[in-house]
């Protein structure tokens, strides 16, 4: 499914609420870049106060073997931007900014920000129940949960109903779902659901009257500039497209090698994760979060708010408690706060960073994120993505 921070490779997650302040009154990731100024097409070499650049970072962090794709800036300006390792080991292809990967759970904020555009349009409330949308009775111990509950994971509904690929129509998934059995309450305790996260891409294509990536392409990516995100619509050439590669190195093909529907993955995943993008397209992502292109201030903000403490929250990214927003993590830093998520599966894993305070973001992705017996990203993945973020400041310095 479109894992993330409940699964052995992706740590839960979650910050204080003073901190989290911060972050509502912040209300974005980025810095809003100076009119006119465009971000540089090549990459900077941001170096820590000890001298180390970001390159010379990645090279002695990143284990041999591994590959994918580091992006990193500082508000409006792209700090660095490589590959390390082979998107594709058959072709001899290296990894670079321009390969198309799976961000997997990183999908539940695009998920969760179509749903406030939809508030902002008119079309729901995330106070509403999910019944109102659903088009079909809702079960007695499910009619308290509302849109709300989805987006904090703490609607009780279970992690997930099946594996990704199981060929499961909308309707199908919406059944079933209602049938399962909750883990708590309606808005008792959280719970890290996929199946919530599938629930509310079906309440964006009842509220909109539109398919899910459809409605995400036109009221997020493209005023974003994001032209590289999606499913299906962007029709990227084959060879741009990652392989992922297991454990024992053993290549899974690329994401869009397994079954899938016409319009995107089926239901297990649609919604949850499974979005494929490039590092250059999260950029502009949090390019797009510090202004108005997709959402207003007091809509942003709410992405970022401390809606739900997450339990458990001791191997974070980041010392400090953590939160779930919607489709966002915030957690404290002596940097000041960290809104993050991570994304992962058997194979691959991603995480997506960013500090309001000073607009640092960094994003890196990996397609053959565990070898057995020898590494694990997920080990490194702290360090890996702080050490990236010192660099980025000092460079500022």
């Amino acid at each position: 499914m479109g894992k993330g921070l409940r699964l052995p490779h992706c740590r839960r997650t979650g910050v204080g609420a003073t901190v989290l302040a911060v972050l509502v009154m912040l209300g974005g990731c980025a810095e809003r870049p100076a009119a006119g100024r465009a971000a540089p097409s090549g990459a900077a070499s941001p170096t820590a106060r000890d001298g180390e650049s970001v390159a010379g970072f990645l090279r002695r962090t990143l284990p041999a073997g591994s590959g994918g794709t580091v992006i990193a800036a500082r508000g409006g300006e792209l700090a660095y931007c490589g590959g390390f390792g082979t998107a594709d080991r058959a072709s001899g292809t290296p990894a670079s900014c321009r390969t198309v990967y799976d961000v997997m759970s990183i999908t539940k904020q695009f998920t969760a920000a179509a749903i406030l555009k939809l508030e902002v349009m008119g079309r729901l409330r995330v106070s509403d129940p999910i019944g109102r949308y659903l088009g079909r009775p809702v079960p007695g111990d499910k009619r308290g949960i509302t849109i709300e509950h989805l987006l904090t994971h703490t609607s009780g509904l279970v992690e997930g109903l099946g594996d990704d690929y199981e060929r499961v129509s909308r309707d199908e998934s919406v059944r079933q779902a209602l049938a399962s059995k909750l883990r708590s309450v309606p808005g008792a305790e959280f719970h890290y659901s996929n199946t919530g996260y599938s629930l509310l891409a079906a309440i964006i294509e009842e509220a909109s009257g539109e398919g899910y990536e459809p409605f995400l392409a036109r009221h997020l990516f493209a005023p974003a500039g994001m032209h590289r995100t999606g499913y299906v619509l962007p029709r990227w050439p084959r060879n741009l497209v990652a392989v992922e590669y297991d454990s024992e190195g053993r290549s899974k093909g690329r994401p869009i090698d397994h079954p899938w529907a016409a319009d995107g993955p089926y239901w297990n995943l649609r919604g949850n994760g499974g979005m494929l993008s490039t590092s250059g397209d999260m950029f502009r992502w949090h390019r797009a979060l510090s202004g108005d292109e997709i959402l207003p201030a007091r809509a942003r903000q709410r992405l970022f708010a401390p809606h739900v403490r997450i339990p458990d929250s001791g191997e974070l990214l980041g010392p400090g408690p953590s939160y779930y927003g919607y489709g966002w993590v915030a957690t404290g830093t002596p940097e000041g706060p960290l809104a993050w998520h991570n994304g992962g599966n058997d194979w691959s894993l991603a995480y997506l960073a960013c500090w309001p305070r000073d607009g640092v973001l960094v994003f890196w992705v990996s397609n053959h994120a565990y070898q057995d017996g020898k590494w694990d990203l997920q080990d490194r993945a702290e360090k890996l993505t702080l050490g990236i973020a010192d660099r980025v400041r000092a460079e500022g310095h």
